[in-house]
């Protein structure tokens, strides 16, 4: 049989700090079958990309460590950047790569999550493909009001799809994750000449595949 090979693409909320962003990476490879690809961190967003692949299981069991070191590691209540951001994972995507289709990975997104909530205390939301619900499949819904709105998890429409609906003092920690399910995402950085907040808007909504949407903030913003 064919190996399935799936892609998993953290960003946790710390760019600066190389010996933070080091120690949560390091969990990675010691996951026997992951291979860690890339880790892009960003002094400005305050924020890294984590790329690592693999077969599914160990790639669940190594997003599973990750995720829990970054809670360890990383404490939200005193974290700042230019990247909205929910928590000390902020995303956590899964990508199908070979031999497996987007449909067969949600299983694998609902059981992370459910690990995390248990074991970890860490609230969160599905979404993409694995959303339980149509609203929430969007990143930028998910993550209204950011880390400092996460106080909306104890109302009935923010309930996490998992962990805790209480902002207690271990959520204030950690705050929340996002899993999701979705396809390849090209992303990049553009310089532009000028400082205006409208100009560079324009160019990303005109840039996006999905075209220009509307939001509440007036920002546009690609997931990562």
């Amino acid at each position: 049989m064919a190996k399935r090979l799936i892609e998993c693409v953290p960003n946790i909320s710390e760019g600066r700090d190389s010996a933070k962003i080091n120690e949560i990476t390091a969990v990675v490879e010691t996951v026997p079958g992951v291979k860690l690809l890339d880790v892009d961190p960003g002094s400005t967003t305050n924020r890294t990309v984590i790329t690592f692949v693999g077969e599914p299981e160990p790639v669940m069991e190594a997003a599973f460590l990750l995720i829990k070191k970054a809670s360890e590691v990383l404490d939200m209540t005193t974290q700042k950047g230019e990247h909205p951001r929910m928590g000390s994972t902020d995303v956590c995507p899964l990508v199908p790569v070979a031999n497996i289709t987007l449909e067969e990975l949600i299983p694998f997104a609902h059981k992370l999550g459910k690990r995390i909530g248990e074991e970890l205390s860490i609230p969160g939301y599905f979404y993409e493909e694995a959303a339980s619900e149509e609203k929430r499949k969007n990143l930028a819904y998910c993550r209204k009001g950011e880390y400092e709105g996460l106080s909306k998890i104890s109302e009935p429409e923010w309930k996490p799809d998992f962990g805790p609906a209480e902002f207690n003092s271990s959520v204030r920690k950690t705050g929340a994750t996002a899993i999701g399910v979705r396809d390849f995402l090209v992303a990049y950085n553009v310089n532009l000449n000028t400082t205006s907040t409208r100009r560079a808007n324009a160019i990303a909504f005109d840039i996006r595949e999905a075209g220009r949407i509307v939001r509440e903030d007036g920002m546009a913003w690609l997931e990562q």
